[in-house]
Order: C-alpha cells, then sequence, then structure tokens
C-alpha cells in the first residue's frame, strides 16, 4: 500500500508499518481498518492477522507489523511529492520499536525533495520518541496530530513538545465541538467530517470554530470534505469556496 494517493492533502502514501489499535472515538470508522480487513480478506501477508470480526464490522486486533522491504520506496520516487507517512497505522503506536522509527526519519533525510506528513494520534511518544533520536527538525517533515473533539484538544499540547520545523492538527473526523483552541506552533489545521458506512455528521459552527481559530492565530485552514455516506455528493465547499491552504504563506513564529 504505497503509491498516488486520492486524499485531498497529499499526493502520495507510504506504509513502512501497518497495523494499529482503537485509541479514541474518532477510530470507530476508520478508513484504514476497513481497508486493512479487505486486504486480509485477500490473503495479503502485510495484513493478515491485523484486524477481526467484532459484530458485525472489522476492527484492528491491536498487532502491527513492520515492513523492512518497504523503507526505501520514497528514494525511488523522483519527482517531488507530499507523502502521507503510514494512512494504514500509527508510526508511534506503542509496538514499533524506536530503532524502526529512527530508520524511518533517515529515509526522510535521505529523500530530502520529497515532503513528508506524519500524522499520530499518539503525539505523548512521538514528542517523547522524537526528542531522543531526532532532536533537530527536519525542513521537509511535517508532524500532526488527530483531534476529533473537545476531550482530545490535550493532544495538540503534546504536539507542540515534537521538534518539526511543521505542525499540523488533522480535525477528522471531525465530531463534536472542540471549543478554544490554542494553536501556537501550530502551522496548518485540517478538517473533515466522517465518511463511509455508519458516518456521524459534522456541524458546520464546529468547522467555523476551527476556521476562525486559524485567522485570529496565523494557521493555514485546509478543508478537506463534508463528509457523509457519499461524500462525493456533500462536496469540498465550505461558505461558497474551496479552503486549499497549506503552511507556507500562513506560517507563524513558535
Amino acid at each position: 500500500m504505497a503509491g498516488l494517493s486520492d486524499i485531498e492533502w497529499t499526493d502520495a502514501t507510504w506504509n513502512p508499518v501497518s497495523g494499529c489499535a482503537i485509541v479514541s472515538p474518532g477510530c470507530t470508522h476508520c478508513y484504514a481498518m476497513r481497508m486493512a480487513a479487505r486486504l486480509q480478506a485477500m490473503g495479503h501477508p502485510k495484513y493478515v492477522g491485523l484486524t477481526r470480526k467484532s459484530g458485525r464490522r472489522w476492527v484492528w486486533t491491536g498487532r502491527v507489523r513492520i515492513d523492512r522491504g518497504a523503507l526505501d520506496v520514497p528514494v525511488h520516487w523522483r519527482k517531488p511529492r507530499r507523502i502521507f507517512v503510514n494512512s494504514m497505522s500509527d508510526l508511534f503506536h506503542e509496538d514499533v520499536p524506536e530503532a524502526f522509527i529512527h530508520d524511518v526519519w533517515n529515509v526522510m533525510r535521505t529523500a530530502r525533495w520529497h515532503t513528508y506528513q506524519v500524522l499520530t494520534k499518539r503525539p505523548d511518544r512521538m514528542a517523547k520518541v522524537l526528542a531522543e533520536t531526532a532532536p533537530e527538525a527536519l525542513p521537509n517533515v511535517w508532524v500532526g496530530t488527530s483531534v476529533e473533539n473537545s476531550e482530545y484538544v490535550y493532544r495538540i499540547a503534546e504536539l507542540r513538545r515534537a521538534p518539526s520545523a511543521v505542525r499540523f492538527v488533522s480535525f477528522e473526523p471531525l465530531i463534536g465541538p472542540v471549543g478554544k483552541l490554542n494553536l501556537q506552533g501550530v502551522h496548518w489545521a485540517i478538517v473533515g467530517g466522517e465518511s463511509g458506512p455508519g458516518a456521524r455528521p459534522m456541524d458546520w459552527a464546529w468547522v467555523d470554530e476551527i476556521r476562525a481559530a486559524c485567522r485570529r492565530q496565523g494557521a493555514a485552514f485546509f478543508f478537506k470534505q463534508w463528509g457523509g455516506v457519499r461524500k462525493k455528493q456533500t462536496g469540498r465547499e465550505l461558505d461558497g469556496r474551496i479552503w486549499d491552504e497549506y503552511p507556507g504563506a500562513h506560517r507563524h513564529a513558535d
């Protein structure tokens, strides 16, 4: 599972790790979990044993599998790309060895013509591991965390502890209001509604409060989708326009 991606905010995905665990409500309808179950059913060796049946759906077993054979994939992509690292896992899952995370960082350092987007729901471990293994931020590596509602806003404070040239927050799936936000040290916010079977609705007011916080505090704002069971029908427009801002023009000092 590596190659060009239709995820709106990236160009390609790279998965040196597969498998994950449910840690918060935003994981309930995880697209990667559904995809892993399909790949497991097809007998794909990288995904066998990573999901199990729970009632009428498949869920993560909590196991992860590292794939050293996938480590050098970005090196062979000569055209510069934005690369979402581990769309099918979480690089900072507690069972991913620190030494392997270090190897991933070395690849990103070597293939420096790409921009890497590393997203985790475990920013506490990310901050700890990076402080020990990669204290000098690479200019081509962005690190981010997911926040689905106000209960998980604390992850942003943990994200700020991670050394990085660019930090971002993915408010996706946004399943509740996040309230007052402190985006100090955060350069980019992605907002999106849940999609697929059982998708929970997203309220305009929840999106607007995040957009307003970005405007006040100088972070770029990217609106990914309204989501829903048929996300193509609900589209990507927010108040009559597409919001595809990236870090750069909207950067502010930490």
